[in-house]
């Protein structure tokens, strides 16, 4: 069966946010350390603000994995199996992590962006527990008919 041009694109952007993802974080003592020539609040925080980024983009990077791996799901089309229930949990919980990251970084500056950053991330982590348990019923349903038939 011929794959849909969005499937296609979307595979396409996820492989393009890991891989320059990965690129950022690799790259974010050097920006911070630019950035501090011209934003003195990079220069005063620039360690634990390169800490906050790092550990926020690693995070951000297991997501994107986790994704590129129930990908692969949606492409055999085989999404309804128990190892996207789990990465739908890890997503969840990596998301939280990425919304405390966001808190620490509030204790040292209080931007609309990182509200904005941490709320996001509440609420993705929360939808990604929900979806979670639907996918987990769904694999249910799916294993009880597979066993019928």
């Amino acid at each position: 069966m011929k794959k849909s041009t969005l499937i296609l694109f979307t595979k396409h952007l996820l492989d393009f946010m890991f891989f320059s993802g990965i690129l950022v974080c690799l790259g974010v003592p050097f920006i911070f350390k630019l950035a501090g020539r011209y934003f003195t609040i990079f220069d005063r925080y620039y360690i634990p603000f390169c800490i906050i980024y790092i550990l926020s983009g690693i995070f951000a990077l297991t997501i994107l994995y986790e994704l590129r791996t129930m990908f692969r799901t949606v492409i055999k089309e085989n999404p309804f199996v128990r190892e996207n229930v789990v990465s739908l949990k890890k997503m969840g919980y990596y998301a939280f992590v990425i919304a405390a990251a966001m808190v620490v970084k509030l204790l040292f500056i209080v931007t609309p962006s990182t509200v904005v950053l941490f709320l996001v991330f509440i609420i993705a982590g929360l939808f990604s527990l929900v979806l979670s348990q639907v996918f987990d019923q769904a694999v249910t349903y799916k294993l009880e008919n597979d066993l019928t038939i």
